[in-house]
């Protein structure tokens, strides 16, 4: 129970309960267990079950899935360890008072807007997910890969009952939340190995060889997807979570640890969750392909469904619907009351239960739409570009600015609301990287880590021209 009151509280004060503008004090410091539990918890999630089988759709070979989540998830834990929770125990600010500093509070307003939004079309994708196993019971239509709109009338209503009580829920405050998730994430756990073993055996994996070849030296992408390499998997899986590592939305979490060696129990999200978790939902993705239904779809050009419910009703009973839908909710949850936390930044006057409600409808007409659950590997990756970005900022003005010779928190010591340099070094490096991604077809993971590179280093050299002109001598 001490664990799981810890891992609470460290939640708890991720939603920004307390010391929002003021270094957490020594007092309130946390061991690294407070984040092992919270960190495996958080990635073993509703997401798990929808990219899993996504990766099946683009391909991707044995080797380069298997080695490429394996490298990926390292180079994140990395990213965690030796920048986020470097800086985080160094400065113990929140990520949105470290911004304020440096970019002035009018620009975070849109940092704060952006980052919403985008948490509330995740939260939707989440919605999608528990609705595929809510509808098994009145023998639902599930959405295909390819769809974007609602498919009838009963995927509707299902939808919008969900939403309405998860915006509900998540509008009571993070402590419900938080207790909830820590007491359903073991659960959801144990549904993933389950789901991972049950699958084996109905593939008939005898051996580690028979696992291999599941994947074998793999395939033609599924119709409306595209092929996936070695390095797609590899950068794709290191910048899933690149808005909470090198985009630096994790320095709130890491400002309570003691040490920054913290940053390892990162590594129990990464193997749990985004290892062991999505090769067992490719695994009972695998086994519905094998079926005469798949095969018929494939047959005639088109995608297999990929609907986490019966997905995992097919493995492991009443106990897959049940774990979907809870695997959907802690993750829907906690992400609508984050995104009311931000719109709540930008009107601050009105009240948690009413931003967070704004969110949760916000999320629940994205849920609607299959798009954002079934394109999520596109979408998870648009998600870390836009974001990432505004984390160079705070890296490369914490590690280099000595050597630029910068003024560190410019906007809080030049007394700014609006820091010019932040909006052009961001603007400059998504727009040319977008650009190229766009122009030249480029999966967009492969322009993250140059985008995020040239939006520090424009920042730097932008600060400097700046900053001569506006600090006195």
């Amino acid at each position: 129970m001490s664990q799981n009151h810890q891992e609470e509280e460290i939640i708890e004060k991720l939603a920004g309960g307390e010391f929002e503008r003021e270094p957490v004090p020594q007092s309130n410091l946390k061991s690294w267990k407070s984040f092992l539990g919270m960190y495996a918890g958080e990635h073993a999630a509703g997401t798990e079950f929808v990219i899993g089988p996504l990766f099946l759709t683009t391909g991707v070979s044995a080797f380069d899935l298997i080695i490429g989540l394996l490298l990926g998830n390292l180079m994140a834990v990395l990213s965690w360890r030796f920048l986020t929770s470097e800086i985080a125990v160094k400065r113990r600010l929140t990520l949105y008072y470290q911004l304020e500093k440096i970019c002035g509070k009018k620009l975070v307003i849109g940092y704060n807007l952006a980052n919403g939004i985008l948490f509330c079309f995740l939260a939707g994708a989440m919605i999608t997910v528990s609705a595929t196993a809510v509808g098994i019971p009145f023998d639902m239509e599930m959405p295909k890969l390819t769809d974007t709109m609602p498919n009838g009338p009963t995927w509707v209503i299902i939808v919008l009952v969900i939403g309405a009580v998860i915006s509900l829920i998540a509008s009571k405050g993070y402590d419900t939340v938080s207790k909830a998730a820590n007491w359903m994430s073991p659960i959801i756990v144990l549904a993933f190995l389950a789901c991972g073993i049950v699958a084996l055996q109905q593939l008939g994996v005898g051996s580690f060889e028979d696992f291999w070849n599941i994947w074998g030296e793999g395939s033609d992408p599924f119709p409306g997807q595209i092929k996936y390499t070695f390095w797609h998997v590899f950068f794709w899986s290191w910048f899933a979570n690149a808005a909470m590592h090198i985009g630096m939305s994790d320095l709130s979490v890491f400002r309570f640890a003691k040490k920054a060696s913290s940053g390892w129990t990162t590594a129990a999200g990464m193997y749990v969750g985004h290892y062991m978790a999505w090769i067992a939902a490719a695994l009972i993705y695998a086994v519905y392909v094998q079926s005469p239904e798949a095969q018929a779809l494939l047959a005639q050009g088109e995608a297999p469904n990929v609907a986490p419910g019966p997905l995992a009703h097919n493995a492991i009973g009443v106990f897959g619907i049940i774990a979907v839908v809870l695997a959907g909710w802690t993750t829907a949850n906690p992400t609508i009351y984050r995104a009311g936390l931000a719109f709540q930044a930008i009107m601050p006057k009105t009240s948690t239960f009413w931003v967070t409600i704004l969110a949760g409808s916000i999320a629940t007409i994205a849920g609607l739409f299959p798009a954002f659950a079934m394109k999520l590997l596109d979408f998870v990756a648009l998600y870390g570009f836009i974001l990432a970005p505004v984390g160079a900022v705070i890296v490369f003005e914490h590690f280099f600015h000595k050597q630029a010779g910068i003024v560190q928190n410019y906007a809080e010591v030049a007394n700014i609301k609006f820091n010019k340099s932040v909006l052009l070094a961001w603007g400059i490096s998504f727009g040319i990287f977008y650009f190229i991604s766009i122009q030249f077809n480029v999966f967009l993971s492969f322009v993250t880590l140059p985008a995020w590179l040239l939006c520090g280093l424009l920042f730097l050299i932008l600060s400097k021209y700046t900053q001569k002109k506006v600090t006195p001598n």
